[in-house]
């Protein structure tokens, strides 16, 4: 957690990159790591690295603008509620993790990396690539878009990131590849039209859910 949040600020503050870049950096490490203590090690592991990135996260935001970590992680375009986009989508991410343990039991994991992956190279795309905007929901009355260019790499991240996770997990690779199709698409879609903040919630239950089910059907 630690080494994440100190590169993803040295990243902001000595060598100026963006918040689209380094927020999403801390994002993929904090995801991917969820992903593999799920696998190696259970659920009480994930508890507690996400206790631990909670309260992590929640030190930086107390010390505000100007602590390396808390500008690597607080877009500026969210102003004046930066503190609340960071706090929302921790909260988010919990949440999301916790409903897909309880509701679709062997497949959080799917939606840990579908997530993680998907919406860790969305918003960095968008930055550099984006060109076709869209308005999304926003919370707290903050302006909010994403693009499409954005949105069709959460598809492929996506995709690879179901796919690895079903591998692992153990399904065929035929089935692992037919159900990784689905789930990106439906993630993608997902991601589109969740409100600003809360995609860490509804990506990760319907990447898990979908996975699930078709895993019942195949």
């Amino acid at each position: 957690i630690i080494l994440w949040s100190l590169l993803s600020g040295w990243l902001k503050t000595a060598k100026g990159l963006k918040t689209g870049y380094t927020r999403k950096i801390f994002h993929f490490g904090i995801f991917t790591m969820a992903g593999v203590l799920h696998i190696y090690l259970g659920l009480p592991a994930v508890v507690l690295f996400g206790v631990l990135t909670s309260a992590w996260v929640i030190f930086a935001v107390v010390r505000g603008e100007g602590n390396p970590f808390f500008e690597a992680i607080a877009r500026e375009t969210d102003r004046p509620r930066r503190s609340f986009f960071v706090i929302i989508p921790l909260l988010s991410t919990a949440l999301g993790g916790v409903a897909s343990n309880i509701l679709f039991p062997g497949y959080a994991v799917v939606g840990y990396l579908v997530a993680g992956w998907g919406d860790a190279v969305a918003e960095p795309v968008g930055v550099r690539f984006g060109k076709h905007k869209y308005k999304v929901l926003s919370l707290g009355g903050v302006p909010a878009v994403r693009s499409i260019e954005g949105s069709l790499s959460v598809l492929i991240a996506g995709f690879f990131a179901c796919l690895i996770s079903l591998l692992i997990i153990g399904l065929s690779p035929q089935n692992a590849l037919l159900i990784s199709l689905a789930v990106a698409f439906s993630a993608t879609v997902t991601e589109a039209i969740s409100t600003h903040g809360l995609d860490n919630l509804t990506v990760q239950i319907v990447a898990s859910g979908v996975a699930f089910y078709l895993s019942r059907i195949l």
